[in-house]
């Protein structure tokens, strides 16, 4: 927890900013706070035509989640912690597509035996198959290339 300053309150904070630019938007949609651990917090904005909140593969999502965080900051110039934001459960959705996309690349390897490099991706996508590939035996991953190219790895396990 950020010094002096609760999460509950910085999540507060980025609910009433993410609910004033989805108005301003003329847009309608509800946000949650969903904690998910001492030290981070998720904001999900659900609602009907969200998708330009979302854009493409998710860079607007990324930008909205990136000012929520400056404007928590801005409210507590002190550390602050964790802010997710997800917009019309993109974030959700993505990180299922890709934890089966990694198992069926993961058998791949194991069959093939041969490690396979995956396509440049955010670092949070990055995460989430690094994640999927811990809970799989035989394989393992590595990050490799420099920002905004960097890739993941998925090797036969040692």
């Amino acid at each position: 927890m950020a010094e002096g300053v609760t999460l509950e309150e910085q999540a507060d904070v980025a609910k009433e900013f993410l609910e004033g630019l989805v108005s301003t938007m003329g847009l309608e949609a509800t946000v949650a706070i969903r904690p998910i651990d001492d030290d981070t917090v998720e904001l999900a904005v659900d609602g009907e035509g969200l998708g330009m909140l979302v854009g493409p593969k998710g860079t607007t999502l990324a930008a909205v989640q990136d000012l929520t965080r400056t404007v928590v900051q801005g409210r507590f110039p002190t550390k602050t912690d964790r802010i997710l934001v997800d917009i019309a459960r993109y974030r959700e959705r993505r990180s299922a597509a890709l934890t089966r996309f990694t198992g069926e690349v993961a058998q791949e390897v194991l069959d093939a035996g041969e490690e396979r490099a995956l396509e440049p991706m955010s670092p949070a996508d990055r995460k989430v198959v690094h994640d999927a590939t811990n809970a799989l035996d035989g394989v393992v991953t590595r990050s490799e290339g420099e920002e905004p190219h960097r890739y993941v790895v998925i090797a036969p396990g040692s």
